[in-house]
């Protein structure tokens, strides 16, 4: 596993006020807490995040936080990360400090591959309920997605998500949490109904899906 070393800087001004100066100089307020150790305040560059973001695992990339000026070093993951919901600046980041050889638990999204029989032949729809899983496993066995092949299934099947291929030594951690099912499009449409969501007409070569609104934890 690369090293994904990130600048930190101790952060010696408290208060919205004092976080608001920091980002307008594209900085972004955070803390580092875990590893039997005291929280520290600290602030990141919010340009270098991204770019770690972009070439790691996303929010289940594995930093190298060193701090500025000496050589203290300590792995760690994002737990919480805090963005504007119009302007998509960052607004906060919570750090977890981390050892390689212990095992972290992490939420890991699901792909979607293929298009189901169930749509093809049968006039069902795809119902994507949980677009996630948690996993534990070591930092360095951290899987980017899940992939679930879904042609086979027909309408009145579904994926539970004990029926995931993972990979090799990837723990699962809710084995009864339904992943996809295919639905009649009646059913699917009073669902939509229910939910106020809306119905997503797709492409030839893509599965219809049921639109559920944001899933948990989006802004």
């Amino acid at each position: 596993m690369s090293e994904l070393v990130l600048e930190v800087h101790n952060r010696e001004e408290m208060g919205k006020n004092a976080n608001r100066r920091l980002r307008t100089t594209g900085q972004v307020p955070a803390v580092v807490y875990g590893g039997k150790m005291d929280a520290a305040p600290i602030r990141v560059n919010e340009r270098k995040v991204d770019e770690i973001l972009r070439s790691g695992s996303g929010e289940n990339t594995i930093f190298l936080l060193q701090l500025h000026g000496t050589d203290q070093k300590r792995h760690a993951m994002i737990r919480e990360l805090q963005t504007d919901s119009i302007t998509g600046q960052k607004i906060h980041i919570d750090f977890q400090r981390i050892d390689l050889d212990q095992k972290v638990r992490v939420v890991v999204p699901v792909e979607i591959l293929g298009v189901p029989e169930g749509v093809k032949t049968d006039g069902g729809m795809l119902d994507f309920v949980t677009r996630e899983i948690e996993v534990e496993c070591l930092p360095n066995k951290i899987p980017e997605h899940i992939n679930l092949d879904v042609t086979s299934l027909h309408v009145g099947q579904h994926v539970e998500a004990k029926d995931l291929e993972l990979p090799e030594d990837v723990e699962l951690l809710d084995h009864e949490r339904v992943i996809v099912s295919i639905v009649q499009r009646q059913q699917a449409e009073e669902e939509a109904e229910g939910e106020d969501g809306e119905l997503i007409e797709a492409a030839t070569d893509e599965p219809e899906v049921i639109q559920r609104g944001k899933a948990e934890g989006e802004e």
